[in-house]
């Protein structure tokens, strides 16, 4: 499923105003850094959630295990804060009652799936679940861009099969084996990769994680650096829905088995 469209700056939702100036200004394509421009005016003091672009996928849903993208900045100075672009992995929101602030639920909520979406808000209201308020003041003023790859429920799983299981003869050093073969899009190299997974240690073979125990489907992009050794190499030319067995060495010898529920590459 591919979900990254040109970028086209479309304000169909608004909530709040700002006091003086104009709205910051997103260029870039969904998908990758945005490019943001901050006006001299005034930011406001009321948040504020615009729809920058519009998706064509799946809603998002309360309960949903939300995937995104998300560059933070500073109004003033136009200053970086943080960006998930920059560490290769989106950030995944549990909406499942815990503490999540009302400003991402608002933004993350009831969008479909591709949708760029931009929050102007105060800080103390704009940061989400385990983003540090870091040399910030609560009434500094951040810019937000998500871009939304999608929700999925905390126990997706490859339709019609039983939760994935490390093989009992696979061991440290074996060679990549499919254990389903998908049939959707193929994954390329630097592509984002959906997936729900397993990591056994060796030679315990005991479960060490798993995101089924911490939350439901995690979000990869396919690059050196940004996913265990291994991955790569046993991921990329396969299909979503398929189910693979990896075999990590180094420091921590650990055994994988990755179910790829979705990917998203660029056009």
């Amino acid at each position: 499923m591919r979900l990254f469209w040109p970028f086209m700056l479309v304000l169909a939702t608004s909530c709040g105003v700002a006091e003086d100036g104009t709205q910051p200004v997103v260029t870039g394509a969904f998908g990758t850094k945005p490019v943001v421009a901050i006006p001299k005016g005034k930011p406001g003091r009321t948040p504020r959630i615009t729809v920058l672009s519009m998706g064509s996928g799946r809603r998002t849903l309360p309960g949903d295990v939300v995937l995104a993208d998300v560059d933070i900045r500073r109004w003033s100075g136009n200053r970086p804060y943080m960006s998930t672009y920059d560490g290769n992995q989106p950030t995944s929101v549990v909406f499942d009652g815990r503490q999540v602030s009302d400003t991402w639920r608002r933004s993350l909520i009831g969008r479909p799936a591709g949708s760029r979406v931009m929050l102007v808000s105060p800080a103390a209201e704009a940061l989400g679940p385990n983003v540090p308020m870091t040399g910030l003041a609560p009434g500094d003023t951040l810019v937000l861009v998500f871009d939304i790859l999608g929700g999925y429920p905390p126990d997706a799983r490859l339709v019609g099969r039983t939760l994935p299981v490390i093989p009992a003869d696979f061991v440290p050093g074996s060679p990549p084996r499919t254990l389903i073969d998908g049939s959707g899009e193929e994954i390329a190299a630097g592509a984002k990769v959906v997936i729900q997974y397993v990591e056994a240690a060796w030679p315990s073979r005991a479960v060490v994680d798993s995101s089924y125990r911490r939350g439901g489907p995690s979000a990869f992009t396919l690059a050196k650096g940004a996913v265990p050794d291994g991955w790569l190499g046993a991921l990329v030319g396969r299909r979503v829905g398929s189910r693979v067995a990896v075999s990590c060495l180094g420091d921590r010898q650990s055994l994988y088995v990755i179910d790829v529920l979705d990917t998203f590459t660029h056009v």
